[in-house]
């Protein structure tokens, strides 16, 4: 990178760059954006009663979507412990196995944030749901088979949310 302006600061949630960029052959692209954005995780969760899916309001696709627990990382806070305080906040549940699905970047152009995405097995409840938030958020059970076709029937608008479901059902699959 050459040079960088910054032309937006909406701290914590976005910040926006120009930037002049050498490219690997050497030539120079000026004022090239960048956003930078909160990294997240997105959780799918498996109880023995299906996968833990919230329906609530997102105001990307501006409608109310089926989702997964997912949220932002605290400052310094490493993805998987995230992934865990956000399940545990969002659904009430903890789970007993883990395993890294991938950590994306967004926009492979721009940046736009990391999403780490990871499959908890053996979800179990320990407590209410608390969110914190603004958001109304109903939770339910859904077996793999039928979140799938939610996915492929376009009930999963956000395509973190999307992958996240896309890539645990690989990797089901492999060990089934």
């Amino acid at each position: 990178m050459e040079a960088r302006r910054e032309l937006l600061a909406a701290a914590p949630w976005l910040h926006v760059w120009a930037e002049d960029v050498r490219l690997p052959d050497g030539r120079i692209v000026e004022g090239y954006l960048r956003l930078e954005m909160l990294d997240y995780v997105v959780v799918v969760a498996l109880s023995n009663t299906g996968v833990i899916v919230l329906r609530s309001y997102k105001h990307g696709p501006a409608e109310i979507v089926t989702s997964l627990p997912a949220g932002y990382l605290e400052p310094n806070e490493e993805p998987a412990a995230a992934a865990r305080r956000e399940l545990l906040e969002e659904t009430g549940h903890v789970a007993e196995q883990w395993e890294e699905l991938g950590s994306f970047v967004v926009d492979g152009n721009r940046g736009a944030g990391t999403v780490h995405m990871f499959l908890a097995r053996g979800a179990r409840p320990v407590t209410a749901p608390d969110a914190g938030d603004l958001e109304e958020t109903e939770m339910s059970f859904v077996a793999l088979d039928d979140l799938i076709a939610a996915l492929q029937g376009g009930a999963i608008p956000v395509l973190p949310m999307a992958a996240a479901v896309a890539l645990a059902a690989q990797r089901l699959s492999q060990r089934a």
